[in-house]
């Protein structure tokens, strides 16, 4: 059997792995426009110079020899020939295969301001290689402006904080009135926002770039941008604009073939498999926001189905997101936003000592999401609550006081497990 596995990232070289273990004939191909394995989640620390290269590789060094994988780097997929089971790269290689999982993930959207395309100044974050461009302009810059202000955002302007070649000064500009608004409340964000504000970062909320000013000595820079901000006009001057305004699946090569996506991203199934035959896809190239141990679970499940081993993607956490900046844990589990809207959704909440906060959304003894601030260490119980969808109404202690001995028991094998 012949497995071909398009992106190197979480969901990709988790499925490798899987499908090593589980087929130890089978010839394992891997290819990724990347030249190297790293982590996503924790660019922000190679920005910040806290880690290099090696420190955010989250693979054994010599794990492409240990598992027979084949790894094709620096290559990029440019289509997909379903009917003849062919991917043709960029160097025009053909590569055959039985069967393929695509894992490419997304790249930055860069939303709809005039001057914002094809500037050398103007950069996402998503890869290895906008993080490179970063340190390097950010290091010359006066000005630094980041666009956004959720997850890749807070990366960015946290790890621009922690470099200590940046002199800059740092503006963070977001549409809502909050940091990391799909994640936090206004309470929670602002526990961040202080630390920007003592770390000398200039905060715009309620604000919307119209416009990216073309530097008049060079048209392939810009040198400020326009917003509107809470209803006036504002320019600010920018020698590097970091865009983190959202993402988009890679999933172009696929565009003349019959395997189905949408605008938010490649379209599976609970198995991974895709509307063709013999092609799945697993991770971000969904466009569903996809976390870290979410896309390691679904390129284990969607390559164990690829071997012939029923798997199924259940169980996870999609609207879960955990962060640390400034070594200020916190952990957001559903949609807050969202259920604080939900008609007979009660929303408690807790303001303890040493800035621990806690919050949770729950209707008809369910809980629905949770913002956990400060200490997470009651986290693991709320998730294991909303993961088997308890019934927690016939407790008659605090929501936030409910602990495991409530629901488990710990069986022959010194394992918590769930009493109905």
């Amino acid at each position: 059997m012949k497995y071909v596995i398009i992106g190197a990232s979480a969901a990709g070289i988790n499925g490798a792995e899987n499908l090593r273990s589980l087929d130890k004939n089978a010839d394992i191909t891997l290819i990724s426009k990347d030249t190297n394995i790293y982590s996503r989640c924790i660019l922000h620390h190679y920005i910040g110079g806290m880690r290099d290269i090696d420190g955010i590789n989250f693979v054994d060094k010599d794990f492409f020899e240990k598992n027979n994988i084949n790894w094709l780097k620096g290559r990029e997929v440019i289509s997909l020939n379903e009917n003849e089971k062919t991917i043709t790269l960029d160097n025009n290689e053909v590569i055959s295969y039985d069967k393929v999982l695509i894992a490419s993930g997304s790249r930055p959207f860069f939303p709809p301001i005039e001057n914002i395309n094809g500037k050398e100044n103007v950069v996402g974050l998503k890869s290895l290689d906008d993080c490179n461009k970063i340190i390097d302009i950010a290091a010359r810059a006066k000005n630094i402006v980041v666009i956004g202000a959720g997850l890749i955002g807070m990366d960015a302007i946290s790890g621009l904080i922690h470099n200590k070649n940046v002199h800059a000064n740092l503006s963070l500009i977001e549409m809502s009135d909050r940091l990391l608004p799909l994640q936090l409340d206004k309470e929670a964000s602002i526990t961040y926002e202080k630390k920007l504000v003592e770390h000398g970062v200039k905060l715009f909320f309620d604000s919307k770039v119209t416009k990216l000013n073309v530097n008049p000595k060079n048209p392939n820079l810009i040198n400020s941008l326009s917003l509107l901000d809470d209803g006036r006009d504002v320019e600010l001057l920018a020698d590097l604009v970091i865009v983190c305004a959202g993402v988009k699946p890679n999933v172009e090569f696929l565009e003349n073939t019959s395997i189905e996506y949408n605008k938010i991203g490649l379209l599976f199934n609970e198995k991974g498999e895709t509307n063709v035959k013999d092609v799945y896809g697993a991770g971000d190239v969904s466009g569903n926001g996809t976390i870290w141990s979410v896309a390691v679970k679904e390129g284990i499940a969607a390559t164990s189905n690829m071997a012939g081993k029923t798997r199924v993607m259940d169980d996870f956490f999609f609207a879960k997101s955990t962060m640390n900046f400034f070594d200020i844990p916190t952990l957001s589990l559903g949609c807050l936003h969202i259920y604080e809207k939900t008609e007979g959704m009660i929303i408690d909440s807790l303001r303890e000592r040493d800035g621990v906060y806690k919050k949770i959304a729950h209707k008809n003894g369910k809980i629905h999401g949770a913002i956990i601030q400060g200490d997470l260490s009651y986290t693991g119980v709320l998730t294991q609550l909303i993961r088997l969808n308890i019934d927690i109404s016939k407790i008659k202690k605090s929501i936030f006081k409910i602990d495991y001995s409530d629901f488990f028991n710990i069986n022959s094998e010194l394992e918590f497990e769930y009493k109905k």
